[in-house]
């Protein structure tokens, strides 16, 4: 508003350059004001970072972007550095600074920025005081209020498009088509997992567990399931367990995580299918919380050793008579797209780009925080809609 009296001030006459900004300052203080800026711009720049992370921590949490490392400096909560995103903002940088070669260049893109920035934020607070069930017409007040105002400025800015501003919409895009990607393939793949009833195959897992003539995989096999319901189980689990290689276990454990909307829940459930042989633990956390499995299982194993709902220790005579813990052993199933597919067309693009991004994302087993020293990676092909008809013939 400052500027604007400046320029009001200065009617009819020409600016020969000078910018708004520091002319309206005193001659005396513009150092002053210079270091200022220069501090402001510092700041604004750390909080994109740190808020770059944040997001997609919480985006990756709730699958909007593929799985990357996360280094955490401290115990706080929020504290975080993702070296991937802290790369793509300099590339980014560097990139758009190669682009415009001049601050000025910049403006339009900037104001662009900006104002599609406010425009968005104000539709989550709408959405957000829907949500705590504020009253309508104050809502209403609200929506309307801004979409004049914010309307305003964006009608006014769009001639600012193809002077540079079109560069905002591009990098949005970019992003926004690799969140998409990302969560319509989960949805395809969610929509095309084949989930079995646990109690067709509990009986034969107890079987298992006690037949002497195999050779025990492990004391404890664990594996990480995405069936909702604790009543079913993946086919492909029952599958690696019973006959890719039968895996012989004193305990089954399989875990499944819950994504909540609170931003720092952290509890678990514990539902014991057959008693010393199958056990089933479902984590809830919040968005915010970093999934580290090894950790919080170990947690809830103490847990159940205090509470005498299971006994962790080896069954090997020679062991068993010593006290002596028995190993753990996870099982992660990463999939691959299978060739056996005939897909709609705009499915196999979405599944080819999700399969391309999930080879610079972390793998199954560092994504849920499992020790890599007591984990088996086991690939199988992810087969969602066979060719149905083969014209192949038996010729004698």
């Amino acid at each position: 508003m400052g500027q604007t009296a400046w320029l009001v001030s200065l009617d009819g006459q020409t600016l020969h350059g000078r910018n708004p900004f520091y002319s309206i300052m005193p001659e005396w203080f513009l150092p002053i004001g210079i270091g200022i800026a220069t501090v402001a711009t510092v700041v604004a720049s750390q909080a994109l970072i740190s808020g770059s992370f944040t997001l997609i921590n919480e985006a990756m949490r709730l699958n909007f972007w593929p799985k990357v490392g996360i280094k955490y400096p401290s115990d706080a909560k929020g504290q975080m550095y993702i070296p991937s995103i802290n790369w793509l903002l300099y590339f980014g940088c560097v990139a758009v600074v190669l682009f415009f070669k001049e601050a000025k260049n910049m403006e339009a893109a900037y104001g662009l920025t900006i104002i599609l920035g406010m425009i968005m934020s104000s539709r989550l607070l709408a959405f957000f005081m829907r949500i705590k069930k504020y009253n309508k017409a104050f809502i209403y007040f609200f929506i309307g209020v801004y979409i004049i105002v914010e309307g305003a400025f964006l009608i006014a800015l769009l001639e600012k498009f193809p002077k540079g501003g079109y560069i905002t919409l591009l990098i949005a895009m970019f992003l926004a088509g690799i969140m998409a990607c990302w969560y319509i393939a989960k949805l395809i793949r969610q929509r095309y997992t084949d989930l079995v009833p646990l109690a067709d195959h509990q009986q034969k897992l107890v079987d298992l567990s006690t037949d002497e003539s195999l050779t025990k995989y492990a004391t404890h096999l664990v594996y990480m399931t995405s069936a909702n319901n604790p009543k079913q189980i993946e086919s492909k689990i029952i599958y690696s367990i019973l006959q890719k290689r039968p895996k012989r276990a004193d305990i089954y454990w399989f875990l499944h995580v819950d994504v909540m909307d609170e931003p720092y829940r952290m509890d678990y459930r514990v539902t014991h299918i057959a008693a010393d042989d199958i056990i089933r633990i479902d984590f809830k956390l919040g968005f915010k919380v970093a999934p580290r499995v090894n950790v919080m299982f170990r947690k809830v194993v103490e847990d159940l050793v205090k509470n005498h709902e299971v006994d962790i220790t080896s069954r090997y005579e020679s062991l068993s008579k010593n006290n002596i813990i028995g190993d753990f052993k996870f099982v992660v199933l990463e999939k691959f797209l299978s060739y056996e597919n005939d897909l709609p067309l705009f499915e196999k693009l979405i599944l080819n780009a999700y399969f391309f991004l999930k080879r610079f994302s972390l793998s199954e087993a560092k994504a849920f925080g499992l020790d890599s020293s007591s984990v088996k990676i086991e690939q199988f092909p992810m087969i969602i809609n066979p060719p149905k008809n083969l014209n192949l013939h038996r010729i004698d």
